[in-house]
């Protein structure tokens, strides 16, 4: 919109019309032809707010492909929206890698309210937790009221459920007023089941030949992909450059299929550049196959994202702790020394079969830390399990804080899944809202979908895992935040806040270069690990067993001795009783801890410094 007037632009290369239509006006008005298979028309009147809608060959009114905003629904007519915010924020300045931290939300589900104004109001608190990035789930406006955001289809409209694109905005103002990166997951694998009106307009947005686990897959790469492509392209810089993100996390990259010379997954950094030079913008891929070219910088073949989701930590950790062996833990074994390599190397599956690894993956040698992104939980991982049960319900709390010390003081970036911080009793569940046909065959395939796993064989077993589309389980996922001020989740809380403070300003966790960290198991009670910068060493030495056991730790790199800087039985941790733990040291520096259960204890060194030689 500019000058009074509103230009509409739509993609239709097939078409012999493309009609508008607006509620403001008695009359529908065609598009002209232009180049490229676009239709095109220039309106005089037409004002940010009004709605309006196009004919595609008769058949109609369609929403926009583009519409930003849906105030009826998907099904309903677009409203135009023009960007008029007045931000009273800057971007803040991005985190140091080694000191970046996200929090993953969803924003239907993160307040008892689920909309934008309402997580505006807990900004106070995720920057006081410590966590640096706010990681947003899907917001593309889904069909219904309630929905994970990976049902999509009105990819340039937030979800009306959630708020205004206004309050968008104000949210991410808000957020970097407080010095709160914010990212936001988009998803260009696939399109949802209902309201995915791209064919209407143009077939070429698929490419028939090659399909997704959710149906038809989007042309990236067949004929009449470039106009597809810049759609795709057009979308991200929407989402930075109107709303301000500071990054994005890319769903399931693996499921993009582009086998093309120039792939788009290539282009995403470099037109970001290009468009946006001023800003530093953080692009993250999820991607279950452990490949490094997505970190790796153009010049070297690579598609220069900023980091990765690299789940093998998460699998070694939850076949650990909460023995979990069927489906893809079956290839995880949880031993410590596979933990510690883990750690070490950033993921495990390597892509060689020697000392054990799995054949699949690539060498991730060449990566610094910060570009594997790991946790211990998130959306996937919770609300992908039958029951939609979180780790910390799983395990004993000893145990659950064992494991979050050893991610938030490692050198990858960790990831805390809503409510992580104080050990949410909510579960997160699978929900959606879709009408009752399909609704019907979402419900029969979620069940169908855990037939394979030992708990769910009898058909009365599944029978038992929540119907995604009762609201039950969109209401039994939202968090109670009454619950982080009583205990135990206030013992939990205090000791997220620790860590997190630790991880934001303790010189020796300055550095995510390979070789600044090592890790160890120590046989198989657990393992420990030493990570080094600016002249200060801090060792994390971690006990996985519940009864204990005894850890031995090598002394500082650099000389000197460990001094005790926090560990997990601490006053103010354990709730429920504490069992302190014994620091053994022996002639010749060796130095041990003794855990009576489950438990980190995190030590430093400084190391000396020369004495000056005097003339």
């Amino acid at each position: 919109m500019e000058d009074g007037a509103a230009r509409f632009t739509v993609w239709a290369p097939e078409a012999e019309a493309v009609v508008l239509h607006a509620r403001t006006i008695e009359s529908a008005i065609p598009l002209a032809r232009e180049e490229g298979g676009y239709w095109c028309l220039r309106l005089e009147g037409f004002l940010s707010g009004d709605r309006y809608a196009f004919s595609v060959d008769g058949k109609g009114p369609f929403p926009d492909p583009a519409s930003r905003f849906q105030p009826d629904g998907v099904h309903g007519f677009s409203q135009a929206w023009m960007p008029s915010h007045a931000w009273k924020h800057s971007h803040p300045p991005l985190p140091r890698p080694a000191r970046r931290s996200i929090y993953e939300l969803h924003i239907g589900t993160f307040t008892s309210e689920g909309t934008f104004d309402s997580a505006r109001g807990t900004l106070p608190w995720l920057r006081d937790l410590g966590v640096t990035l706010i990681e947003l789930m899907p917001l593309a406006d889904f069909p219904g009221q309630r929905n994970w955001g990976y049902d999509g289809v009105s990819l340039f409209a937030p979800a009306r459920c959630y708020g205004t694109p206004e309050s968008l905005c104000a949210l991410i103002d808000e957020a970097h007023g407080l010095g709160l990166g914010v990212l936001l997951d988009v998803v260009y694998n696939h399109l949802g089941p209902d309201g995915n009106y791209l064919g209407i307009y143009s077939p070429r947005y698929y490419n028939p030949e090659k399909h997704t686990p959710w149906g038809a897959a989007l042309n990236f790469d067949g004929p009449g992909s470039g106009r597809v492509r810049r759609f795709f392209m057009d979308n991200i810089l929407h989402w930075l450059r109107d709303y301000r993100f500071d990054g994005l996390r890319l769903d399931a990259t693996h499921a993009i299929h582009d086998e093309s010379g120039d792939p788009f997954l290539g282009r995403v950094a470099l037109e970001i550049k290009s468009e946006l030079p001023e800003r530093d913008i953080l692009i993250y891929a999820e991607d279950h196959r452990n490949v490094n070219h997505f970190c790796l910088p153009a010049p070297e073949g690579g598609h220069g994202f900023d980091g990765v989701w690299a789940d093998d930590l998460h699998h070694h950790l939850r076949r650990r702790m909460a023995g979990d062996n069927e489906g893809y833990f079956a290839e995880f074994d949880g031993s410590s020394s596979a933990i510690a390599a883990t750690l070490e190397r950033g993921w495990y599956r390597d892509g060689s079969a020697a000392e054990g690894f799995l054949s699949q993956g690539t060498d991730p040698a060449g990566l610094d830390f910060d570009k594997f992104v790991v946790c211990l939980q998130n959306h996937d991982q919770v609300g992908n399990r039958a029951m939609g049960e979180r780790l910390n319900h799983q395990i004993e709390s000893a145990a659950f804080r064992a494991v979050t010390a050893l991610l938030l003081l490692a050198p990858e970036t960790p990831l805390l899944f809503m409510g992580e911080e104080w050990g949410s009793s909510s579960p997160f569940q699978f929900f959606t809202d879709h009408n009752p046909e399909l609704g019907r065959l979402v419900t029969e395939g979620r069940r169908k979908e855990f037939s394979g796993f030992s708990a769910f064989t009898r058909p009365e077993s599944r029978e038992s895992i929540p119907d995604p589309q009762d609201e039950s389980a969109f209401r039994r996922s939202k968090l109670r935040w009454e619950e982080a001020i009583r205990e135990p989740h206030a013992s939990f809380l205090r000791f997220h806040r620790s860590l997190l403070s630790l991880r934001a300003g303790h010189p020796a966790l300055g550095s995510t270069a390979k070789g600044s960290m090592r890790a160890a198991a120590d046989g198989d009670a657990g393992l420990y690990y030493i990570r080094n910068s600016d002249g200060h060493s801090l060792v994390v030495a971690v006990c996985l067993e519940a009864d204990g056991g005894f850890i031995w730790m090598p002394p500082p790199p650099m000389g000197g001795k460990w001094t005790s800087l926090l560990n997990s039985e601490d006053d103010g941790m354990a709730p429920e009783g504490r069992r302190p733990m014994e620091v053994v040291s022996e002639a010749g520096g060796r130095f041990g801890i003794r855990f009576a259960r489950a438990g980190a204890w995190i030590g430093e060194s400084a190391y000396p410094r020369p004495q000056a030689v005097s003339g």
